[in-house]
This record gives C-alpha cells, structure tokens and sequence, in this order.
C-alpha cells in the first residue's frame, strides 16, 4: 500500500508518498547506519538528481543498498 509520509529535512516539512516495502527497508537502512530517518531521507534529498521527486529518489537509494548488499 502506497502511503503519504512527512518529515522535517533542514528545517523544512516535506512530504512524500511511499510503498510500505520501500519504507520498511528504508527504516532498515537508516537503523543499520545508526541513523535517523530524517538524516537518511536528508542525505538521499541532498544527492538526488534535480529533476528526481523525493519519493523516487527514496527507491532508488532503497534498490541500490539492496543490490549493494546482495553483491
């Protein structure tokens, strides 16, 4: 199920919409880094592509950990 999210990143309140899978995993990476989500969510928003939504970007960053991991 797709779900809308809200966090504070920099200071500022964005929101964005996320499959449970990609969320969960999220979750996951952030707690394997010793991280808060909003830290991960703030690293993957300062290095995703300009013309890239949040939410993509999350899965993307989420797909390449996983393929990261599997390798």
């Amino acid at each position: 199920m797709i779900r809308k999210h809200s966090v504070t990143l920099r200071g500022h309140r964005t929101s964005f919409s996320l499959e449970d899978e990609f969320w969960n995993e999220a979750l996951t990476i952030a707690r394997r880094r010793s991280l808060s989500i909003a830290a991960l969510l703030t690293e993957i928003d300062e290095t995703r592509a300009p013309d890239s939504n949040l939410s993509s970007a999350i899965r993307v960053h989420v797909l390449e950990e996983l393929k990261r991991a599997s390798a």
